[in-house]
């Protein structure tokens, strides 16, 4: 079945002639844009990555280090999404207004590219999530080839896996603003206090991981494997004195353990069901 959908895949990008990849160096527009150069070649592709206040620092590097590995025409852009007051004041549909600006700006360059469609990473999976970004994506007539073809999260893993690329076992790495809970402002300090706390816990060897910010305590969630670990005396005491000085007066470990959308919790039914 997932070779049927590779077929699938690389049949729906090439029919495409040329496309703009938003690449944020994830796995997921990773395996999209290498795909994408397979079946179109180099000249046909852009890939652009957008650099702003909510994308780790590290994820940047990154973005730039794959796309030169893969061979890809590669583009830096900023965004300036803590401008808008809808997007900083963080209501449920934040990503709607973020992606607003990206898929605008994106579907701009790919006009003077003349490249045919902008294309993103969402995979099939995505559409049992709460993802407002995608209504955003949907108005700019921006694609998702993986979502497109059912290709899910597990498939993007084994098929990058298969083809060597070098992140295909790497933790998704979703923007900062994440880590609000909504109707919290989101300003450039605290940003930055969760990219400088996130850096740190990935130095003592956790991988997958977020420190959620709620205001003068940092809540930190870790695979439910990992909260011995971090619980235990020596790692407990660097991480509360490392993370007090980046002005969290109160520093917390969720017992529930990692998973991926906490935030969405509080919603109402309504809410995630559009």
């Amino acid at each position: 079945m997932t070779q049927t959908k590779i077929g699938h895949l690389i049949q729906v990008i090439a029919e495409m002639k040329s496309v703009l990849v938003s690449f944020s160096g994830g796995i997921d527009s990773t395996l999209l844009l290498e795909t994408a150069l397979r079946a179109l070649g180099p000249e046909k592709v852009l890939a652009v990555t957008a650099s702003s206040e909510t994308y780790p620092r590290e994820e940047l590097e990154e973005a730039k280090h794959l796309a030169e590995t893969l061979g890809a025409r590669h583009l830096l852009i900023s965004t300036g999404e803590l401008k808008n007051e809808r997007f900083f004041e963080n209501p449920p549909e934040r990503c709607y207004y973020c992606k607003q600006e990206l898929f605008g700006e994106l579907s701009k360059i790919a006009r003077s590219y003349n490249l045919e469609y902008v294309i993103d990473g969402a995979n099939a999976d995505d559409a049992g999530d709460f993802r407002p970004g995608l209504r955003a994506g949907a108005e700019h007539g921006v694609r998702s080839p993986l979502r497109e073809t059912g290709i899910t999260k597990a498939e993007i893993r084994r098929i990058a896996k298969a083809r060597r690329l070098p992140n295909w076992d790497k933790p998704s790495m979703p923007c900062l603003s994440s880590r609000f809970p909504y109707g919290h402002t989101i300003t450039s300090e605290k940003l930055h206090q969760v990219d400088e706390a996130e850096r740190f816990l990935r130095s003592l060897g956790l991988d997958e991981l977020r420190v959620r910010h709620h205001g003068d305590t940092a809540r930190i969630e870790v695979p439910e494997v990992m909260i011995k670990k971090v619980a235990s005396s020596t790692i407990r005491k660097k991480v509360t004195a490392k993370l007090k000085t980046l002005g969290f007066n109160y520093i917390t470990l969720d017992l529930n353990g990692f998973r991926s959308g906490s935030m969405n919790e509080v919603l109402s039914k309504e809410i995630l069901n559009g």
